[in-house]
């Protein structure tokens, strides 16, 4: 693959990489093919027991990627859309995987890369991570991510970090519950590894069935998600051609403050 890189061992653990470390391994069209076909194909691997998803380099994942954000822009309303679905499609594929997905967040995630954390069941991160909800900078939203999100940190406090675009901590997002643990770099194996044994001795099937239990209770099972996934990617395909969406695209391709930045 292209953009990843997939590793397994003897116990059934499955690591999938983001590898385009050079570049902080942001989103673009062939990342987001690999991981849902990666995560499609995982789905019904009998030898799979695990997942941890994880960043190469020093960063899990910047987002979007600016050539892909610069297609994008000169892209038409419903082509934005269809892009959009793609994303959406994506991370319904790690959400509702039925094995156990583990982010092991080993630095900065932003947008797109938040919306990947907030679709793993167990997420432990590097106390030197920095995190953001950053597209209203752009005159964007985090919308297609945002059903993730709001259920891992809850309504309130995405009212204010959808506003405010503000970067946060790991401490932070431990304590609104982004990540379940953080650690320093250098455990940051062994507490992920304490995770993975902790899975390993519970029954497969078990562990897999229990996955459905919270979307069950809580209404949103993967049905419930494409019918909001509609709605999302509609929403963002406008505003991403919407004159302000044009123009914050701009100023940041342009490396310059958008229009209305004091």
């Amino acid at each position: 693959m292209e953009t990843l890189k997939v590793e397994s061992d003897d116990r059934g653990v499955v690591t999938v990489i983001l590898n385009r470390a050079e570049v902080h391994n942001p989103f673009n069209a062939k990342m987001i093919e690999e991981l849902s076909n990666t995560f499609e194909s995982l789905d019904n691997d009998d030898d799979c027991r695990v997942v941890v998803l994880t960043g190469a380099g020093k960063s899990f994942s910047a987002g979007a990627d600016i050539n892909w954000m610069r297609d994008m822009r000169l892209a038409s309303e419903e082509e934005n859309r269809v892009d959009s679905l793609q994303l959406a499609r994506l991370l319904r594929a790690i959400n509702f995987v039925s094995k156990p997905v583990i982010a092991r967040v080993n630095g900065h995630a932003f947008g797109g890369g938040v919306g990947l954390i907030s679709c793993c069941d167990i997420a432990i991160g590097a106390t030197h991570a920095k995190f953001g909800l950053t597209e209203v900078k752009l005159g964007l939203l985090p919308a297609v991510i945002s059903p993730y999100v709001v259920r891992a940190i809850g309504a309130r406090q995405a009212r204010r970090l959808f506003l405010t675009a503000e970067l946060f901590d790991a401490a932070t997002a431990l304590d609104i519950g982004l990540l379940h643990q953080c650690c320093d770099l250098e455990h940051l194996d062994d507490t992920v590894n304490a995770q993975v044994d902790l899975l390993l001795g519970n029954g497969p099937n078990a562990v897999a069935t229990a996955k459905t239990l919270v979307p069950l209770v809580s209404g949103f099972d993967a049905d419930k998600q494409l019918e909001i996934d509609q709605a999302t990617a509609a929403l963002i395909a406008a505003i991403r051609v919407s004159p302000e969406g044009q123009e914050g695209l701009s100023a940041f391709l342009d490396k310059r403050k958008p229009s209305w930045a004091s």
